[in-house]
C-alpha cells in the first residue's frame, strides 16, 4: 500500500471515530486541553452515531494546540467538515448577538430613561474589553493544560492556535472557531451582572470589578467545567472530583453571574429612592424586542455546543423552545391569577428565566423533561423575583439574580434528575447510576460554585469600594448615569 493510500485511510478512520463532544474527549483527558459540552458532536445524526462500543475508544482528536496535531489533521486540512463548520459559525455569531444587542437591549429598556446608554455602555464594555484579554491569557487559563482549577499559559496569545487544525474543542470544527465560540460565553456571563447594579454603580468600577471578575470566577469554572482535565468536568472524566454535567453552562455562566450578582448588589446598596420612588421600566418594546433577540441567540449558546450540525443540536434546539415558551406562559398566568392581568414583562421574564434553566440540560434531556423544566422555571423564578426579593429587601434592578441565581442552580440540579442516556447515550458510559448518583454530583457543583462566586464577589467589590469607590456620587445618580459618565443621553430632548 503507497504511503497516500495510507495517509488516506487513516484519514477516513479518524473521521469515522471522532466524537467532538466533551464527554467523549474526557476520555483521554491527559492529552486534551479543551472541551466544551457533553454532547456528542458526530458527523451522523445522534440515533446512531454514539454506539457505547464507539463512545469508549479514544478519541480522534487532536492534542492540545500547541502541540502536534492528530496525523488526519496534520495531512488533511480538509478534514474540517464545512457543514459542521458553519453551524459553528452560525452559532457563534448568534451567541454575540444575545449580548449585542439582545441583552443590551433587555436591560436597556428595563431602566429609568436617564440610565438607559449607561447598562448599554457596560454590555459594550465587556464585549470590547474580555475580547483582547480573551486573545492575551484567558482562553489559554481556560482551556489550555493547567492544573484541576486553572490553564496555564500555553495558549496565551493564542499560540498554537491553527484555524485549518482540529481538536481543541472537536475534531469537525476549526480550532480558530472554537476559541471565538468560547469568547462569547465570556462576553455575555459577566454582562449579565450589570442587571443586579444598574443605575447605581460607577462605569470605571464596573468595568475593573468585571475585569478582576473573569480572573477569580470565569476562568477557573470555564477551565473546572470544560477545560477536559478540570474539577468537574464531567462523568466520563476519571481525574474529575465532581462528576457533574453540564451542557452550555448553567453553572459557569448563569450560577457565577447571578450569584455574585446578589453579592454585589448587597455591598452596593439600593438605589436612592428605591421603596419610595417608582422605579418603571422606560421602554417596555426596547424590552420586548431584546428578549426575542435573547431568544433567537440562544439557539447559538444551547444547540451551538453540540459542536456540530447533529442530531444532539436538533435536540437541544428543541428542548431550548419548549423550555423557553412553556416558562413565559407560566410566568404571565401566574400574573394573570394573583394581579388580574398578564404583563409583557412577565412573558419577557419567564421567557429568559426557561432559556436559563433548559441551559446545563439542553442536549441531555427529552421533549416532555424540558416541558417540566420550563414549568419549574415559570413557577419558580416568578416566585424568587416577586417575593423573595421584596421579603429580603435586596436591590437587584433587573432581577439578574432572581433569573440567573435561581434559575441556573435549579437548572443545575434538575438536570440531574432529568438526564436521560436514551437522549444522549454517552451519559451512561460513565457506569454513574444516574439517580440519586447524578443528583449528587450536581448538588456538589452547585454547592462549589456558589461559595466560589460568593467569596470572590465579596473580596473584589470590597476592594474596589475602599480604593476606586463603586458609586457615583449622589447628584450623578439623581440626574442619570447616561450624561455624567457618558457624555450624552439616549434620547433627544
Amino acid at each position: 500500500m503507497s504511503m497516500k493510500k495510507f495517509v488516506l485511510l487513516l484519514s477516513a478512520l479518524a473521521l469515522s471515530f471522532a466524537p467532538p463532544m466533551a464527554l467523549a474527549q474526557e476520555t483521554t483527558p491527559a492529552e486534551t486541553p479543551a472541551t466544551e459540552t457533553a454532547a456528542p458532536a458526530e458527523e451522523t445524526p445522534a440515533a446512531d452515531a454514539a454506539a457505547p462500543a464507539e463512545a469508549e475508544k479514544p478519541t480522534a482528536e487532536a492534542p492540545a494546540p500547541a502541540e502536534a496535531a492528530a496525523p488526519a489533521a496534520e495531512a488533511a486540512p480538509a478534514a474540517l467538515d464545512s457543514g459542521h463548520n458553519a453551524w459553528q459559525m452560525t452559532s457563534t455569531a448568534l451567541v454575540l448577538f444575545m449580548t449585542l444587542p439582545g441583552l443590551a437591549l433587555f436591560y436597556g429598556g428595563l431602566v429609568r430613561r436617564k440610565n438607559v446608554l449607561s447598562v448599554m455602555a457596560q454590555c459594550l464594555g465587556c464585549a470590547c474589553m474580555i475580547t483582547p484579554l480573551w486573545w492575551l491569557c484567558g482562553y489559554s487559563l481556560s482551556f489550555s493544560g493547567g492544573n484541576a482549577f486553572i490553564g496555564d499559559m500555553g495558549n496565551a496569545l493564542l499560540k498554537g492556535i491553527d484555524v485549518n487544525k482540529t481538536g481543541a474543542g472537536s475534531a469537525l470544527i476549526s480550532d480558530g472557531i472554537w476559541v471565538i465560540f468560547q469568547l462569547t460565553f465570556a462576553i455575555i456571563t459577566p454582562a449579565l451582572i450589570v442587571g443586579a447594579i444598574a443605575e447605581r454603580m460607577k462605569f470605571s468600577s464596573v468595568m475593573l470589578f468585571i475585569l478582576v471578575w473573569m480572573f477569580a470566577v470565569y476562568f477557573p469554572f470555564a477551565h473546572m467545567v470544560w477545560g477536559g482535565t478540570g474539577f468537574m468536568c464531567g462523568p466520563l472524566n476519571k481525574l474529575a472530583s465532581i462528576k457533574a454535567i453540564d451542557f452550555a453552562g448553567g453553572t459557569v455562566v448563569h450560577m457565577t453571574s447571578g450569584w455574585s450578582a446578589l453579592v454585589l448588589c448587597l455591598i452596593l446598596g439600593k438605589r436612592i429612592g428605591f421603596g419610595r420612588e417608582q422605579m418603571t421600566p422606560h421602554s417596555m418594546v426596547l424590552c420586548m424586542v431584546g428578549t426575542g433577540m435573547l431568544w433567537v441567540g440562544w439557539y447559538g449558546f444551547n444547540a451551538g455546543s453540540a459542536l456540530a450540525a447533529d442530531g444532539i443540536a436538533v435536540t437541544a434546539f428543541v428542548t431550548t423552545t419548549l423550555a423557553a415558551a412553556t416558562a413565559g406562559l407560566v410566568w404571565a398566568l401566574a400574573e394573570w391569577v394573583l394581579r388580574g392581568k398578564p404583563s409583557v414583562l412577565g412573558f419577557c421574564s419567564g421567557i429568559v428565566a426557561g432559556l436559563v434553566v433548559i441551559t446545563p440540560a439542553a442536549g441531555f434531556v427529552g421533549f416532555t423533561s424540558s416541558i417540566i423544566m420550563g414549568v419549574f422555571a415559570g413557577a419558580v423564578c416568578f416566585a424568587a423575583c416577586a417575593y423573595l426579593k421584596k421579603a429580603l429587601g435586596y436591590d437587584d434592578a433587573l432581577d439578574t439574580f432572581g433569573v440567573h441565581g435561581v434559575g441556573g442552580t435549579m437548572g443545575a440540579i434538575l438536570t440531574g434528575v432529568f438526564a436521560d442516556p436514551k437522549v444522549n447515550p454517552l451519559l451512561g458510559e460513565g457506569g454513574m447510576n444516574l439517580m440519586p448518583g447524578l443528583v449528587m454530583e450536581q448538588i456538589k457543583a452547585v454547592g462549589l460554585t456558589i461559595v466560589w462566586s460568593v467569596v470572590a464577589t465579596a473580596i473584589i467589590a470590597y476592594a474596589i469600594k475602599f480604593t476606586l469607590g463603586l458609586r457615583p456620587t449622589q447628584e450623578v445618580e439623581q440626574s442619570g448615569l447616561d450624561l455624567a459618565e457618558h457624555g450624552e443621553g439616549g434620547y433627544e430632548h
